[in-house]
């Protein structure tokens, strides 16, 4: 049998795997559920695989439904913005822009950014993914967004990139667990014996600064959600490291921020796109805002 897959059968796959189950992608698509059904077992004789494990009320993929869910998103990702980037050309002052954020950077940014650019260009809408920082790098790889805003570490040959300001990390605690002589800020030997929850991408050289300062740290807990971390945090089972920008989203009168001094320990947000993808309109003017807004430095 002819091994085809167009891209009707594409978006019906990928709704089911979004949705769980086959009955909500029917409704999302639009199409009766037996139809539907009919679809995908057609698209399995056509592939000669299996795609789904059935038997169970949410969908689980086999293997091949695995990595059919992999290559379907990259090009379902391709197809659309290719279609949103011929469209949008022109002005700017129409279209959607989908930008991918990891939650803190997200929070610094985004919320002022918008409101200025909508302003401007009222009928530009917004479509915001979030995830940790390779997450958004793969989504901008699939072209399933257009920015991506990580604090990963981000190749300029393959992304052009505009790079903020270093920004401090601080510790966050309870406030009936301060900790350190100061108010605002702590030094990193003070945290001797504390319970630590640290962020995977800070880990390495959290503990090589406690080292060298001839302690081991206590991490009860290692998480790549800050959220976490300052939930944790309110529930006084420890410290929390975070960025600065971590907290702007909350005001929690529960919870004490000092800054990390003796070493200062810093981060920072990367804002990057795709070198060989063309920005629509809107999303250049968007670019063209953060700099003025934050001033980032631009990377050769």
């Amino acid at each position: 049998m002819e091994q085809e897959m167009g891209v009707k059968d594409m978006r019906a796959f990928f709704a089911i795997v979004e949705e769980g189950n086959i009955s909500h992608a029917a409704q999302r698509l639009n199409i009766a559920q037996p139809a539907l059904s009919r679809q995908m077992k057609r698209l399995e004789e056509k592939l000669n695989v299996k795609l789904f494990e059935r038997g169970s009320r949410r969908i689980r993929l086999t293997d091949a439904g695995r990595l059919l869910c992999n290559r379907v998103e990259s090009i379902l990702g391709m197809v659309d913005g290719t279609v949103r980037e011929i469209s949008e050309i022109g002005s700017g002052t129409k279209g959607s822009i989908r930008i991918g954020t990891i939650t803190t950077s997200g929070a610094m940014i985004l919320p002022d950014l918008i409101s200025h650019y909508h302003k401007t260009y009222p009928e530009v809408t917004f479509e915001i993914w979030e995830g940790d920082g390779a997450r958004i790098l793969e989504l901008l790889d699939n072209h399933l967004i257009e920015i991506a805003i990580t604090r990963t570490q981000v190749d300029n040959l393959a992304y052009e990139l505009l790079v903020l300001p270093h920004e401090p990390l601080v510790m966050v605690m309870n406030k009936n667990n301060s900790c350190g002589k100061k108010s605002d800020v702590i030094r990193l030997s003070e945290i001797k014996g504390q319970q630590m929850i640290i962020p995977l991408r800070w880990k390495s050289t959290f503990e090589t600064n406690c080292k060298n300062l001839g302690f081991e740290p206590k991490i009860i807990c290692v998480s790549d959600s800050i959220i976490q971390g300052l939930l944790m945090a309110k529930k006084n089972l420890g410290i929390s490291m975070i960025p600065l920008s971590g907290q702007s989203p909350v005001d929690d009168s529960d919870l004490i921020f000092k800054r990390i001094v003796d070493p200062e320990m810093t981060t920072h947000t990367v804002v990057s796109w795709l070198k060989n993808q063309t920005l629509s309109k809107s999303a250049r003017n968007f670019v063209d805002m953060f700099k003025t807004m934050f001033m980032a430095e631009v990377v050769e």
